[in-house]
């Protein structure tokens, strides 16, 4: 087992998962996803947006399967271990730290553009660093505090999503919705695929807190799924109502659309727009805080197991968090935010998660088929058919980003060729998980 030193904390209950899983994402619906709008149009990303929640739909069902009986920080990367090997797993592990790493500093943009919004003389960039700095210490005082925050600030950031959609409402126009509603071409419905998945990407993020939840078995399936329902539907009621209170195309290249809606609903200085866009921050901190949860449990398990410098595998005595995980994680964002923006880490974030995906349906075939007597609490439901629909889906995504993010595709896997030469020119293919007791459990429950 887990040293006291690597150990973490089991108190997380079923409220705690849900807000963590909700908390993740629902920045989606706040800033990122507009975007989409402007490569497919109002209609053609509705479209592409019901596609991309089928995929979400079938894949959480089934890799919550993978998370009840392989419960283990390094979630994604576990499985692929058990189920791939070493080789795998190092894929399964740069895919998600990418998806993580690069989300957190696109929502810090975020942040920084909605204060710029209330207070035009605060300036993104240096919002954002400070954001990075608060919420770090936050994760650095516990698990169950952090999971307490977690839940409080996605509570209001729910909350406001639904007088958001209260507020716009009377406004709607279908004639607003369908001005343009699709695009001069239908690769334009391919390139909008990694806004629609910003919707709903890092809710898988929960599988990293595991280790850190009181009963699995009936815990993690309560939270994911009432998690995914809750976010598919916000996801459809803001962006159709938003789509159809003005011209979009004045909202579709911009990070702060929905208090920019509620100021073309009110007027930009009423003081119900001005309230909104303060409160309209709970929303990105909830997704905010918990990425930077679910990113240091993912380098604290690959560092307890070799993958990445022992160090930060490290936790602090007295408040059981991986101290330097979360260090050196806000340290890689903060280097992000120097050479890219907003729309481009979204693209590269949505490129890990795809990636992530395809690893994990696969080791989910894999280990049922390997392994038929491992314990699953939780069963893929429609086995294979659930499965297989997120494998085909996540995979036309992966070669629609590839195609339509040609540059940005080839950083993303030009650093998984390097990652994987220094991982066998090492020899840490050998050795890796020999460092790491949890895997004894792994591979042998």
């Amino acid at each position: 087992m887990p040293t006291q030193s690597t150990a973490l904390k089991k108190v997380l209950k079923p409220l705690h998962i849900w807000a963590i899983a909700v908390g993740l994402v629902i920045s989606g619906e706040y800033f990122g996803w507009n975007y989409g709008w402007g490569a497919a149009g109002t209609m053609g990303f509705l479209l592409v947006t019901l596609v991309v929640t089928v995929l979400y739909v079938t894949f959480i069902f089934s890799f919550t399967e993978l998370t009840t009986c392989i419960p283990h920080a390094g979630g994604p990367f576990a499985y692929a271990y058990r189920a791939l090997g070493a080789t795998g797993a190092l894929l399964a592990g740069y895919a998600t730290l990418i998806e993580f790493l690069f989300a957190a500093p696109a929502i810090a943009f975020a942040l920084g553009s909605y204060v710029h919004f209330l207070y035009p003389s605060m300036g993104v960039k240096a919002v954002a660093v400070g954001c990075y700095v608060l919420f770090t210490f936050i994760n650095l005082l516990g698990i169950k505090e952090s999971a307490r925050f977690s839940l409080l600030v996605t509570l209001l950031a729910v909350g406001e999503l639904l007088i958001y959609c209260g507020i716009v409402a009377p406004s709607f126009s279908a004639a607003n919705f369908m001005h343009h509603a699709m695009p001069q071409h239908w690769g334009g419905l391919f390139a909008a695929v990694p806004f629609a998945i910003w919707l709903y990407v890092c809710i898988e993020g929960v599988a990293m807190v595991a280790e850190e939840v009181r009963d699995i078995k009936k815990d993690i399936p309560k939270g994911y799924i009432s998690g995914i329902v809750t976010l598919m539907l916000l996801a459809f009621a803001v962006m159709i109502l938003t789509g159809g209170i003005t011209n979009w195309e004045r909202l579709s290249n911009i990070d702060y659309p929905l208090p920019e809606s509620i100021g073309i609903v009110l007027g930009r200085q009423s003081s119900v727009t001005q309230l909104f866009a303060g409160i309209g921050l709970f929303g990105l901190i909830a997704s905010f805080h918990s990425i930077i949860i679910s990113y240091s449990r993912q380098v604290f398990a690959l560092a307890r197991s070799s993958y990445l410098p022992v160090v930060l595998s490290r936790v602090n005595k007295r408040f059981q968090t991986p101290h330097w995980a979360l260090l050196a994680g806000g340290f890689i964002g903060l280097l992000a935010m120097l050479y890219a923006d907003t729309s481009k880490l979204v693209i590269v974030s949505t490129l890990g998660a795809v990636v992530m995906y395809v690893i994990s349906m696969i080791s989910l075939f894999v280990l049922r088929r390997r392994e038929p007597q491992l314990q699953r609490p939780f069963k893929a439901p429609l086995y294979p058919y659930f499965p297989a629909i997120a494998l085909v889906l996540s995979l036309v995504a992966l070669g629609t980003i590839v195609y339509y993010y040609t540059l940005l595709s080839a950083w993303f896997f030009g650093g998984m060729l390097l990652v994987t030469v220094l991982f066998y020119a090492t020899g840490r293919h050998r050795r890796n998980a020999a460092a790491d007791t949890s895997f004894t459990v792994l591979l042998t429950e």
